[in-house]
């Protein structure tokens, strides 16, 4: 969307002790005022907004970084608990082996 220029209003007596070339000159100053504001306005919007995805970015990208971390002790720790039931579970099987193979 476009700017959309305040168009100032004055007086009828304004214009009148003015003239109407002062007061529309007067006029489209404060126009031209208004949208260099508009303008300046709208730029500092966009580097806070700039900074503001920057921010989040880095936001992200740490907590990526820290859910990578967390998967990873977690994996390891079911890897080291899958180690311990795997063994429990060779030597249930090797002793009930030897156990049936010493039953006569």
């Amino acid at each position: 969307m476009g700017p959309v220029p305040v168009t100032a209003k004055l007086s009828r007596k304004f214009y009148d002790k003015l003239g109407d070339d002062v007061a529309n000159e007067l006029v489209e100053w404060f126009n031209l005022v208004d949208a260099t504001y508009k303008s300046d306005l709208r730029e500092l919007n966009e580097l806070n907004f700039e900074r503001f995805r920057a921010e989040m970015r880095a936001g992200f990208a740490e907590l990526r970084a820290e859910f990578h971390r967390e998967i990873a002790q977690l994996e390891t720790r079911l890897t080291k608990r899958m180690f311990a039931f795997w063994v429990a579970q060779s030597a249930t099987t090797a002793g009930l082996v030897l156990a049936l193979k010493l039953l006569p």
